[in-house]
């Protein structure tokens, strides 16, 4: 596979893995969507996708999810980190066009980046 694809071991699947993370995690939300994350020890990053329902019907949900995947899988090489992140859409984000969903993305992905590099300076690793 190249670098830009997302394998299976790269996305969250068990639902253990999302109600760990769920728990121990931290959060992160948005307009448009709720990021939890936490270190995973791997030695690479896994994303999961959670879009209930409420989003709308499959098709939606479907494209939602979409998105999402093809955000991270651009930008993979962000996340040198070894973190689980699971990525849950909210209500409005049916209406959400490719870009402004990228840009909302963008938006919680600094975030967690300015978290993770905090954690490396309280842990002394950086």
């Amino acid at each position: 596979m190249g670098a830009f694809s997302l394998t299976k071991p790269e996305r969250l699947l068990r639902r253990s893995d999302f109600e760990k993370l769920s728990k121990i995690g931290n959060r992160i939300d948005s307009e448009y969507f709720i990021v939890m994350y936490s270190q995973n020890g791997l030695g690479k990053s896994r994303l999961g996708v959670t879009v209930s329902k409420r989003v709308g019907c499959a098709v939606i949900r479907n494209r939602v999810k979409r998105l999402v995947r093809e955000y991270f899988r651009l930008h993979k090489p962000l996340f040198g980190y070894s973190y689980d992140v699971n990525v849950i859409a909210k209500r409005g984000t049916s209406h959400l066009s490719s870009r402004q969903s990228k840009r909302a993305l963008e938006a919680l992905v600094r975030d967690i980046l300015r978290n993770c590099k905090h954690e490396a300076v309280f842990a002394g690793t950086h």
